[in-house]
């Protein structure tokens, strides 16, 4: 088997930057050829997403509005790790900011890459338990968000129905099902 080769950057392009990612196109070097190929990548800063779980097995979630696919969608809370801010309490605060409920305690579920193939990303996913709403919460300039509560055993319906079908989403609750799935095999 031959191993897998790291393709070196020969040219960094022009980044244009749109506050929540920055894009470029690089010239890298094919290693088994040295033949130039473009490559665009995008820059962000880490995200993260939280399934936040009331005392009482309520999911909170939110529906907005998503420009990419011109729709609202029903997702969980999440949003940019600020620099220098951990993952931990970047979910906290996203969560706190986009709905108004705070966790009783925050489990970390693994991170992923979002679409390596072009961005240098992760997403961090977490679950909040024992949320309690504290205020109607604070949303940023430029979001509009609705606070839903749905039964937690309603997950697999909402996401096989498509009534989820944000796929960071659905890796969250992945995530939730195989630590759950590892915890009760210890």
């Amino acid at each position: 088997m031959n191993p897998i080769k790291p393709w070196p950057r020969l040219r960094r392009g022009l980044e244009h930057d749109y506050r929540v990612i920055k894009v470029r196109q690089d010239v890298v070097a094919d290693p088994r050829t040295g033949h130039e190929h473009p490559r665009v990548v995008i820059d962000s800063t880490d995200w993260v997403n939280i399934i936040a779980v009331t005392k009482d097995e309520q999911l909170v979630l939110i529906r907005q509005y998503r420009f990419g696919i011109a729709e609202t969608t029903l997702e969980i809370p999440g949003g940019m790790v600020e620099p220098g801010e951990d993952p931990a309490e970047a979910a906290a605060r996203e969560l706190e900011e986009e709905t108004g409920y705070v966790p009783g305690r925050v489990v970390r579920l693994g991170q992923v890459h979002p679409n390596p193939a072009i961005q240098s990303n992760r997403c961090h996913s977490y679950l909040a338990l024992d949320c309690v709403k504290a205020h109607e919460g604070r949303q940023d300039a430029g979001e509009d968000i609705a606070v839903e509560l749905h039964p937690r055993s309603a997950v697999p319906q909402l996401i096989l129905s498509g009534a989820i079908s944000h796929s960071l989403v659905v890796v969250a609750f992945f995530l939730e099902h195989l630590n759950a799935g590892a915890a009760g095999t210890r």
